[in-house]
C-alpha cells in the first residue's frame, strides 16, 4: 500500500517553514533527523494534556523492524522540569516566564524532505483516504504560498545570574564534587533578551547560519515556541537497537585553521574533558542498562573530537539491545532527562542543580523529537535551544562541573558556546557589540611586583595622602602580611621626601610596596612629570575576565594586553580601554572608576572585588550624598551606558572627566552632574 506522495515543492525547510508559520501545532525537526533531511507536522490528531506524563502514552514495543518511512506518531518537546515526576526532587527555582512543561501531540501525517532533496507527503496505515486527501491538497496550497521573510530582532542581551555569581555557582558545585556528593554536576545560567518578531524567523536564521544536526521548531500551547539549535543526540531507536550520544566537553572553534586545529588537540589531549565524557558515558551505560538486554550495552565509539557551530565537542556512542516488549515510554523513564546535561549520580546532581542555578530550566536542556509506529524513534538533547514567550526570548548555556572545573574557565565556556548562537540571530553577548567580537583578556596578576598608589603632588603637597595609605596598607596587609601602621609610616616619610623634590606646580607621585625576597616588605616612591586633563575621553570595550581585582597591581601585563588588542596607546590623553567582565558587566576603566547618570540617578558598578576602589570614586560618592544626587552602587552594562545621559570616570590625579564615547555604544557632552562634581571635587579639601 502507497502511504506517501510525491510533493511539487524544491525548497529548502526553512523555505518551507516560513509558509507553514501559521499551521497550528507546527513541529519541525531539521538537519539529521530520520536519516537527514527535515519532518514537519502541524494539525495534530490528539494532544497530550498537560497533566499527563508524555511517556504514558508511548506504550507501543519496539519491535525488530525498522522501516525508512516515517508518517507520523507522536512529535513534540518534553521539558527539564518533567524529571520531577519520576524522581522527588526539590521545588523549582524562579521562574521568570514559565512555559508548559511539555508540547506532545499524535499526528498521523507529515511533510518530509529526504536526504536526495525530494519532499513528500507521508502518513502512516490505516490513514483513512479522505484525510490523506485533505492533508495532500492542504500541504500542496501551503507550500505553494509566497515565502514571506519577516524581520526581527533580538534585544541587548543580559546574563542571569551575573559573571561573578555564576563563578560562586560553580564553585559551589565543585564543593559538593569534593564532598563526595556527586562525581559531575551540569551549571547552567541564562541569558534574556526582548524579541521583536516571530521565533520562527529566529529558527530559521539560526538554522541557515549554523546548520546543526538536530534543530527543532515547536510551537507550545497557549502560546510561546523553541528555536534549539541542537547538535547532539540524546537517543535513537530503529527496531530493538538504541543509541545515545553524549556531548561533553568543549573548545572554541574560531580563529585560522592552526588556530583551529590546536584548539582541537588541546581538547583531544585534555584529561579533564574527558574525564567529564566519560563520566556521562557511564551514566549513559547505566540509564540504557535498566531497559536493555544483559550484556547489549557497549561503546563503540569514546570521546571522538566534533566540529560544530563555533566550538569543537568530544563525543561518545553508547549502543545497546532493548529487551523484547520495551517501549519508547520505557526509554524514557530510564534516560530522562539526559545525563549530559544533569551529572552523576543523577537524582544527586539534580538537587544540586537545583541548589545552585539561579532560576528554574524550562525545556532547556529536556528534549525534543517524534517516536514513529514505523520509522522508530530519535530525539535531541534540548541544548542551544531559544525559548520564547510573548516579546522575551532565553538562551540557557551552561557546562559540566568536576573536581577540576576552575569557574573562571566554566564561564567563559558558556560565552564560547553562546557566541555563535547569539551571532547567527543577530544579538551578541552582554558587552559585545553584534557582529562584534570583543577582545577577551585573561590570566592574574602578579603579586611579586607589588601593589601601588598613584597620587596628585601640588606644591610640594601630595593630596588625599592618607586615603591612599588606608587603601595601600589594607593591600599590604592582605598580600604580604605587612604591618599597616608600619607600611603607613615608611610610605608616609618616602612620600615627603619625593614631593620636597619635586619642582613648585604638579607631579605624579607614585607609592609602591612589594614583598622582599626574604620577608617583609619594601616601599618605595618616585615621581613624574604631571598636568591636569580636561578633554572628554573616549573607551574602548575589552573583556577582562575577573576584572582586575580590588588592589592596584604593579604587575601591569593584563591592561598592556587590553589596550594592545584595541589599538590604544597607554600615553594617549584620551583614549582608554573599558573593562567588562565576561558577564557583560561595566567594571572600569584602565585608568579611572566609571560612574553613569540614569534617571537622574548617579550609578557606579558595586565595589564586589573585581574592581579597584578609588579614592576618587569614594570622594564623588560621599561629595554627590551632599550634593543632593541620588547614587547607586549597581551593575552596569554597556546597554545602560547607551542609555545614559552623562557618562563620567573619575581618578586622584585628574578628578572627573566626561566621557565623550565608548565605541560602538554612545556618545556624550558634559551635563549638569558633570559639572556639579567636578566643581565639588576641585574645591574638597584635598
Amino acid at each position: 500500500m502507497d502511504l506517501r506522495r510525491r510533493l511539487p515543492f524544491e525548497g529548502s525547510p526553512t523555505d518551507a517553514l516560513r509558509r507553514l508559520r501559521d499551521e497550528p501545532g507546527l513541529v519541525a525537526l531539521v538537519g539529521a533527523w530520520a536519516g537527514g533531511g527535515a519532518v514537519i507536522a502541524s494539525r495534530p490528531l490528539r494532544v497530550v494534556p498537560q497533566e499527563q506524563a508524555p511517556w504514558d502514552v508511548l506504550d507501543h514495543p519496539g519491535d525488530g523492524t525498522a522501516s525508512d518511512h516515517v508518517g507520523g506518531g507522536w512529535f513534540g518537546a518534553l521539558g527539564y522540569g518533567l524529571a520531577r515526576r519520576l524522581e522527588a526532587l526539590p521545588a523549582p527555582g524562579e521562574r521568570p516566564v514559565p512555559l508548559p512543561e511539555h508540547s506532545w501531540a499524535f499526528h498521523d501525517a507529515v511533510m518530509r524532505l529526504r536526504p536526495d532533496g525530494t519532499w513528500w507527503a507521508e502518513w502512516l496505515p490505516g490513514t483513512a483516504p479522505e484525510r490523506v486527501e485533505r492533508l495532500v491538497t492542504g500541504a500542496v496550497a501551503a507550500l505553494a504560498a509566497p515565502q514571506e521573510r519577516r524581520p526581527f530582532t533580538v534585544g541587548p542581551v543580559t546574563a542571569t545570574p551575573s559573571g561573578a555569581a555564576h563563578r560562586r555557582a560553580v564553585e559551589r558545585a565543585v564543593e559538593h564534587v569534593r564532598e563526595g556528593d556527586v562525581f559531575q554536576a551540569n551549571v547552567c545560567l541564562r541569558l534574556d533578551a526582548h524579541l521583536d518578531g516571530d521565533s520562527l524567523d529566529l529558527f530559521c536564521a539560526g538554522v541557515e547560519a549554523l546548520a546543526p544536526a538536530h534543530a527543532a521548531f515547536v510551537r507550545l500551547p497557549g502560546g510561546g515556541a523553541l528555536a534549539s539549535l541542537s547538535p547532539e543526540l540524546f537517543w535513537r531507536r530503529r527496531g530493538r537497537e538504541v543509541v545515545a550520544s553524549p556531548i561533553k566537553g568543549t573548545a572554541p572553534r574560531t580563529g585560522t585553521r592552526e588556530q583551529q586545529d590546536a584548539a582541537r588537540a588541546r581538547l583531544a589531549a585534555s584529561a579533564k574533558d574527558r574525564a567529564e565524557n566519560v563520566m556521562i558515558v557511564d551514566l549513559m551505560r547505566n540509564d540504557l542498562s535498566r531497559v536493555s538486554a544483559p550484556g547489549t550495552v557497549a561503546v563503540p565509539a569514546l570521546t571522538r573530537v566534533e566540529p560544530h557551530a563555533g566550538v569543537w565537542h568530544l563525543v561518545s556512542d553508547v549502543r545497546a539491545l532493548l529487551r523484547p516488549g520495551t517501549t519508547d515510554g520505557d526509554v524514557l523513564r530510564a534516560t530522562f532527562p539526559p545525563g549530559s546535561v544533569t551529572g552523576a549520580p543523577k537524582v544527586r546532581a539534580l538537587e544540586v542543580i537545583a541548589e545552585v542555578e539561579a532560576t528554574a530550566r524550562e525545556h532547556y536542556t529536556g528534549a525534543i523529537g517524534f517516536t514513529s509506529p514505523t520509522w522508530g524513534a530519535e530525539l535531541n538533547v534540548a541544548i542551544r535551544t531559544f525559548e520564547a514567550r510573548g516579546d522575551r526570548v532565553w538562551l540557557g548555556v551552561g557546562g559540566g562541573i568536576t573536581a577540576g572545573s576552575d569557574p573562571a574557565a566554566e564561564l567563559e565556556e558558556c560565552w564560547t558556546k553562546a557566541r555563535p548562537l547569539l551571532a547567527a540571530v543577530g544579538a551578541a553577548l552582554p558587552g559585545e557589540a553584534p557582529g562584534e567580537e570583543v577582545p577577551v583578556v585573561t590570566g592574574t596578576a602578579d603579586p611579586a611586583a607589588g601593589v601601588f598608589a598613584t597620587l596628585a603632588v601640588r606644591d610640594g603637597v601630595p593630596l588625599d595622602l592618607p586615603a591612599h595609605l588606608e587603601r595601600l596598607t589594607a593591600s599590604a596587609a592582605a598580600l604580604y602580611g605587612a604591618e599597616p601602621g608600619d607600611v603607613a609610616a615608611r610610605a608616609r616619610r618616602c612620600a615627603a621626601d619625593a614631593a620636597r623634590a619635586v619642582c613648585p606646580g604638579g607631579a605624579r607621585l607614585r607609592l609602591l610596596v612589594r614583598p622582599r625576597a626574604g620577608q617583609g616588605v619594601e616601599v618605595s616612591a618616585t615621581t613624574s612629570p604631571w598636568a591636569p586633563l580636561d578633554a572628554p575621553v573616549r573607551l574602548l570595550p575589552v573583556v577582562v575576565t575577573g576584572g582586575l581585582g580590588a588592589h592596584k597591581w604593579a604587575d601591569r601585563a593584563r591592561l598592556a594586553a587590553a589596550a594592545s588588542l584595541r589599538g590604544v596607546d597607554p600615553a594617549s590623553p584620551t583614549d582608554d580601554v573599558l573593562l567588562l567582565d565576561a558577564d557583560g558587566a561595566v567594571l572600569e576603566t584602565g585608568r579611572y572608576n566609571l560612574f553613569a547618570v540614569l534617571d537622574g540617578v548617579l550609578v557606579t558598578p558595586p565595589a564586589d572585588g573585581r574592581l579597584r576602589p578609588g579614592t576618587a570614586r569614594a570622594a564623588v560618592l560621599a561629595l554627590a550624598a551632599r550634593l543632593g544626587v541620588p547614587t547607586r552602587e549597581g551593575r552596569l552594562a554597556l546597554a545602560d551606558l547607551a542609555g545614559a545621559s552623562e557618562v563620567v570616570v573619575t581618578n586622584a590625579l585628574h578628578g572627573v572627566r566626561c566621557v565623550g564615547e565608548v565605541s560602538g555604544t554612545g556618545a556624550w557632552a558634559a551635563g549638569p552632574v558633570t559639572a556639579r562634581l567636578r566643581a565639588a571635587l576641585a574645591a574638597h579639601p584635598r
